[in-house]
């Protein structure tokens, strides 16, 4: 015990660092937990208080599961969670490598800055913004591609009641949204690559290309490991604000815009029960957690040192 308390007087500058994170995490990640048991339960909300209804409300078992599971859009928000989610860590994780790359290697360091900002900011917009943002480009009446199409003399296309082209659509608008911010990530990685190993190779006459592939990439790979296996925990969570803002809500588009978290708050809406919407938080939550610790297990298999934990 004494050792204990040695050691967190010793640390105690890194313990105050880390304090309003670790505050964050236990009001907001941690105390919730307690109830998740709302999901075994049909929550019936009284005045005397949160735990007083979770105390009072009837035992119903899984029967909240079998919200997402027992109608016949479950097949269709599942498969719309997953591919998405598939698409965006893929060509997310492709682009956001490439343009630290393309950004490592700008000589002029103030316009690397000028276009790291440009690519930055659009994380920072509400959905809400970019779903108006999007709706300005595809309006029928007004919008900026009809208005292009009846240049030429083609007809306007209805975009927000033809669902064929949303899934080329909603995969652009979250790459243009998340691509600058998580190039980040990559780029202070590149930035710490120690330049002798570059100058080394082009001394012995590398490319900047075979540099890239056989230093750049190789260097980088812990890191796009860490970041994959996190995203890969997330997989069955979809982004509310992409999925209901950008399609407004369009009901023709339910096809291919409609993902369990878009399904729950829909189903929350029309019937309040709210052990329905934390019985599909908790199973997001467990699938997740299982695919973090089977593919962080796979990894270990090939490359220990890569592993998450």
């Amino acid at each position: 015990m004494a050792a204990f308390f040695k050691s967190l007087i010793k640390n105690k500058v890194m313990l105050f660092m880390v304090l309003p994170g670790a505050i964050w995490f236990f009001f907001f990640s941690y105390l919730p937990l307690v109830g998740t048991i709302v999901a075994f339960k049909q929550y019936r909300f009284n005045r005397e208080g949160f735990w007083a209804s979770i105390s009072k409300s009837e035992w119903v078992g899984w029967d909240n599961f079998k919200f997402l599971f027992s109608t016949n859009d479950a097949f269709t928000i599942t498969r719309n969670t997953l591919l998405y989610n598939l698409t965006f860590i893929i060509l997310g994780l492709i682009l956001s490598v490439a343009m630290a790359v393309l950004l490592s290697e700008l000589v002029g360091k103030m316009m690397a800055k000028v276009y790291q900002t440009g690519m930055f900011l659009p994380y920072f917009l509400s959905w809400v913004i970019v779903g108006y943002f999007a709706f300005s480009f595809l309006s029928m009446d007004r919008g900026m591609f009809n208005q292009i199409l009846g240049w030429f003399g083609a007809e306007p296309v209805q975009w927000y009641s033809d669902p064929k082209y949303w899934p080329y659509i909603l995969v652009l608008v979250s790459l243009w949204k998340s691509v600058g911010y998580n190039s980040v990530v990559y780029l202070a990685s590149i930035m710490g690559i120690d330049k002798s190993l570059y100058e080394a190779a082009m001394i012995d006459g590398a490319s900047k290309w075979q540099q890239i592939k056989n230093i750049t990439i190789p260097m980088l790979s812990p890191i796009i490991i860490i970041m994959t296996l996190l995203a890969v925990g997330r997989i069955f969570y979809a982004d509310f604000g992409l999925f209901y803002q950008v399609p407004r809500d369009s009901g023709t588009l339910y096809s291919v815009t409609n993902v369990i978290d878009t399904y729950v708050y829909r189903g929350l809406k029309t019937t309040g029960e709210i052990g329905m919407s934390t019985a599909a938080g908790l199973y997001q939550s467990v699938v997740g957690f299982v695919l973090v610790i089977v593919s962080n297990f796979v990894v270990r298999k090939i490359d220990k040192d890569s592993a998450l934990f």
